[in-house]
């Protein structure tokens, strides 16, 4: 039987069910992706419309930082000291430049850009990110202006800036005392950054650096605003959608009187004829002059010669520029008002009188008669001498302060012993922060037994202790501080804080400023402060500073002091004609008046000035100017012209103390 094959019969229905289950897995599928993109959809559309919309935005809208205008500095006459002047500048973002070399080339010559502005730019440049703008030309002229707007579109990534620059009128008159403002380097960043108060910065170009400037930063500076644009797809502003203005700074006067802070200055420049050409040259004396109301420690004058231009720094100064102020012998960076570090001789006798005095170490009946010199008590030490070789015979407190004579006060010292010594004299201030509103402020040394084994690992000898009684050894004080001493003394005791800032003036309400005294010297009985003073009134009339104070129309109370620079043998004389110029004694003076009401106060140090003699009749002249002079405005030929800006770069004064060798020796 053959075999058959049969054919299969198809299974329609099997067939249809399974294209029915595949078309239902497929709905299934395209229902539940459609589900899925529809979730996308409301959480891009709705959930997330917030944060894509900013981000939309932020390609067409861009929240541009406003700086706020510096408060401005004035006198205590309203005179402007520290000034805000409009200025353009020409600033290029290196990435949006396609040949930054070559459109250099171009702007140079359609600009007529020097070589040196060139290469500050390429130095600038390598310091910053490639998006952000740098400085081309830091102080464009009005043709220069003019050009660039008519060719700017064919220099994308360039753009003329105009903005408020900081201007000092009397330059280098101020420098000490304002400081200055510079451009915000990577320091200042991470200092503000540390503090919070970065956000407040970003618009802004500088930052005081020293001064006045740096102290009152927060009160100067201001409130940052911000304006809200939309830009093209070329980075240009279309339009305004928003803007806060930024707050300006507060203003600030100052307890200074600028004419007085001239006259002062002027006090330590001297005209001199060159005898190789005989032609008149100007010579600056090197030295300090702090005058202050001691009723309330109100600064009226403080002046540091030599000094610097101020303006040089506000744009950045360039490398030799301030190579050659950092080399300079005369050190014009120092403040030498308050870091100068100087013995202060014999101006501190009356403090000594008055510590000993209230101790019971003197008192006003005590006299005593060396022959020209001391020695320590049942010792073979050296003998101190005092500047006359023959002495001053019988010598009580009066005289002993009206002659500055040495050997009464190292005796005193001796008595006192350095830990009595040191205490009473910090009461004074010595070895402190005077507290005026500047951070350039030295503590100087007021040594102690402490303080020597620290920094030299030898104990405290009663030799040590001598020469303190008149203001040498180890001992060292700024003028501000000698200053500041005797205005305890003009007090009765009573310690105001040194000061600057007198009033802040924000809008059309002035604020006036009162600072805080110090603990007052409340131990020193009054008829003591009367013995003090009465014995400084003697130092004008018949003592070291008489000649220097005749016929004066007021009662004057002070002290001449004159610090040794270097030691001498006890066989030795001091001999001014015979000494180079940087051995020379510093000459010192301190005192107020009238003496009886004083309302100013004058301290001067003259460095390698002679006997403490030579700096009183500079005190005298201000005393005068400001008690009987009528107070005048500068005229306009003293003011300082603005410095050339072409001077690029950026570097910060450092802080810099004045080295002092200490000695034992003569001290007037």
């Amino acid at each position: 039987m053959k075999n058959k094959r049969y054919r299969q019969i198809r299974d329609h229905k099997q067939e249809k069910a399974l294209f029915i289950r595949r078309a239902i897995q497929a709905f299934v599928g395209i229902l539940i992706l459609t589900c899925v993109l529809i979730a996308n959809l409301y959480h891009l559309q709705v959930e997330d419309y917030s944060e894509y919309k900013a981000r939309s935005n932020n390609n067409s809208i861009k929240l541009i930082p406003v700086a706020p205008n510096r408060g401005r500095i004035y006198d205590r006459n309203g005179v402007i000291l520290a000034d805000n002047i409009p200025v353009c500048s020409l600033e290029i973002i290196p990435d949006q430049v396609k040949n930054l070399s070559q459109v250099l080339i171009q702007l140079q010559q359609l600009l007529g850009i020097s070589d040196k502005e060139i290469v500050a730019f390429n130095k600038a440049k390598s310091q910053v990110q490639a998006f952000k703008p740098v400085t081309l030309i830091s102080h464009m002229n009005n043709k220069q202006v003019a050009v660039f707007s008519i060719n700017e579109f064919e220099y994308p990534g360039g753009d003329v800036d105009a903005h408020l620059e900081r201007y000092y009128p009397y330059g280098s008159s101020l420098t000490h005392l304002l400081g200055y403002v510079g451009k915000i380097n990577d320091r200042d960043i991470a200092a503000l950054k540390k503090s919070g108060k970065y956000d407040n910065y970003k618009a802004t170009r500088t930052i005081g650096k020293l001064g006045i400037e740096h102290y009152y930063e927060d009160l100067l500076h201001g409130k940052t605003g911000y304006e809200t644009v939309e830009v093209n797809s070329h980075g240009r502003v279309v339009r305004t959608l928003s803007y806060i203005p930024p707050v300006a700074g507060k203003d600030l006067k100052l307890t200074l009187d600028i004419n007085l802070q001239l006259y002062a200055q002027k006090l330590l420049t001297l005209q001199q004829k060159d005898p190789t050409t005989g032609l008149m040259v100007t010579k600056v004396r090197r030295g300090a002059i702090v005058a202050m109301n001691p009723k309330n420690g109100a600064i009226l004058a403080m002046v540091s010669s030599p000094s610097y231009n101020p303006n040089l720094f506000v744009n950045g100064i360039s490398s030799k520029a301030y190579t050659a102020l950092l080399d300079d012998p005369a050190r014009p960076l120092i403040n030498r008002a308050t870091l100068g570090l100087y013995p202060p001789g014999s101006t501190v006798k009356p403090e000594l009188a008055a510590a000993g005095l209230t101790t019971g170490v003197i008192t006003v009946n005590t006299v005593r008669n060396n022959h020209g010199w001391w020695r320590i008590p049942n010792s073979k030490s050296r003998k101190f001498r005092d500047d006359r070789v023959q002495g001053f015979a019988n010598v009580d407190i009066y005289k002993a302060i009206e002659k500055s004579v040495n050997t009464y006060f190292y005796q005193v010292a001796y008595d006192l012993g350095i830990d009595r010594l040191s205490m009473w004299m910090t009461k004074f201030g010595y070895g402190q922060h005077s507290g005026i509103d500047i951070d350039e402020d030295s503590t100087g040394i007021m040594p102690t037994r402490a303080w020597k084994m620290a920094r030299f690992h030898h104990p405290w000898m009663q030799g040590d202790t001598v020469p303190l009684g008149i203001g040498q050894g180890y001992w060292t004080a700024t003028p501000i501080q000698i200053a500041k001493a005797t205005s305890v003394i003009a007090e009765d005791g009573v310690e105001h804080r040194p000061h600057l800032l007198k009033d802040i003036i924000d809008g059309k309400v002035q604020q006036p400023v009162t600072f805080a005294d110090f603990k007052p010297l409340s131990s020193v009985p009054q008829k003591d402060w009367a013995i003090i003073k009465k014995g400084m009134e003697l130092v004008v009339e018949k003592g070291t500073a008489s000649q220097m104070f005749q016929n004066i129309p007021f009662q004057v109370a002070g002290k001449t002091g004159t610090s040794q620079v270097y030691s001498m043998k006890e066989t030795e004389h001091y001999n001014a004609n015979e000494v180079a110029e940087h051995f020379k004694d510093h000459a010192l003076f301190t005192g107020f008046a009238p003496a009886n009401d004083p309302t100013i106060l004058v301290t001067v140090v003259l460095e390698h000035g002679g006997w403490g003699w030579h700096a009183a009749p500079f005190a005298r002249d201000i005393m005068e100017y400001v008690l009987l002079k009528p107070t005048l405005r500068p005229q306009s030929d003293e003011l300082v012209q603005q410095p050339s800006p072409s001077l690029a770069g950026s570097s910060n004064v450092s802080k810099v103390a004045t080295k002092t060798v200490s000695v034992v020796a003569h001290s007037h």
